[in-house]
């Protein structure tokens, strides 16, 4: 008996132990539910796959050669390897489907997923499980979500600004509104207005959401006679805190200053409101089908 270049069965390892079990072929085969001549032809072809025999007939019971006690072994540890990593991998799919993979731009990932994960959370039939949480810059977020990697973006948004996230491809829901507003510490609020050397910016850099829609809608009020940039960067909260410290105008959004505006430490630069900018909050998502859980999210944030 020579060993056979062909696969091996998992059922074959389960009806061997079975045999060595009940040492009676018939009494296995009912305890494995299989008829005792397919029974049989399982037995044979693992002996077939090993290349020896592993279980001498001539004894009643039944009882396995040599080869067969080192395969007996051998095969109760692998049927219970693979039946737990079997269980695992269920418990692993059930978890992923539970699973949310969200990717925010830095601002929002602090100042507004918290208060909207929470009111989702509440209107959902079933549990949330893990949430995997990028915070980034709008184009690599965008790029996160281009490459599926992500399942929702939440991002700042305006009508006048294309995003490379477009139909039929991809959708959104407008979750809520914020406002860019011109803010500068208290003691430079006379300079800025008042002065005749051009007035520093703290600007977006060109991979932020932000700095899109400011190029896109301020330009008149940017112009490069008036205003030079000072510190340019994709993070808002970064710019927050140059403005904090006098190092000039920048362009916030108000979720993210209302402390520093009741406290006084950072003011409104001018009340006209040609200087303001609306903006929106979006989630955006693939429109292929996604998890049960992810569509339970999207609604419930599309009805918001």
């Amino acid at each position: 008996m020579g060993p056979v270049n062909r696969p091996l069965d998992l059922e074959w390892l389960e009806d061997f132990l079975a045999l060595t079990e009940s040492g009676n072929f018939s009494r296995a085969a009912q305890a494995r539910s299989i008829a005792q001549p397919a029974f049989s032809r399982h037995i044979r072809s693992l002996e077939e796959w090993a290349g020896v025999a592993l279980v001498d007939r001539s004894q009643h019971p039944a009882t396995p050669t040599p080869a067969g006690e080192v395969m007996v072994d051998v095969a109760r540890d692998v049927v219970l390897r693979l039946t737990q990593a079997r269980t695992r991998a269920h418990e692993a799919q059930e978890l992923a489907g539970r699973s949310l993979r969200v990717a925010a731009t830095h601002v929002l990932s602090m100042a507004f997923f918290p208060a909207w994960l929470q009111r989702v959370e509440q209107q959902l039939p079933m549990q949330l499980g893990p949430i995997h949480m990028v915070s980034d810059s709008f184009q690599a977020c965008e790029d996160l979500m281009l490459n599926h990697r992500v399942q929702f973006l939440l991002c700042y948004g305006h009508a006048a600004v294309a995003t490379r996230l477009q139909s039929p491809d991809f959708e959104y829901a407008c979750v809520g509104q914020d406002q860019l507003v011109p803010v500068a510490a208290p003691g430079t609020r006379p300079h800025l207005l008042e002065g005749s050397e051009p007035v520093p910016v703290l600007a977006y850099s060109p991979e932020s959401g932000l700095g899109q829609i400011m190029r896109t809608l301020m330009q008149q009020v940017l112009s490069q006679t008036r205003f030079k940039p000072a510190i340019t960067s994709h993070h808002a909260v970064l710019l927050k805190t140059m403005a904090l410290e006098g190092r000039g105008l920048a362009w916030l959004p108000r979720s993210l200053i209302t402390a520093e505006l009741a406290e006084g430490r950072l003011v409104l630069i001018t009340d006209d409101a040609a200087w303001r900018v609306p903006v929106e909050i979006r989630l955006f998502r693939a429109t292929t089908t996604q998890t049960p859980l992810s569509e339970a999210v999207w609604a419930r944030s599309a009805q918001s």
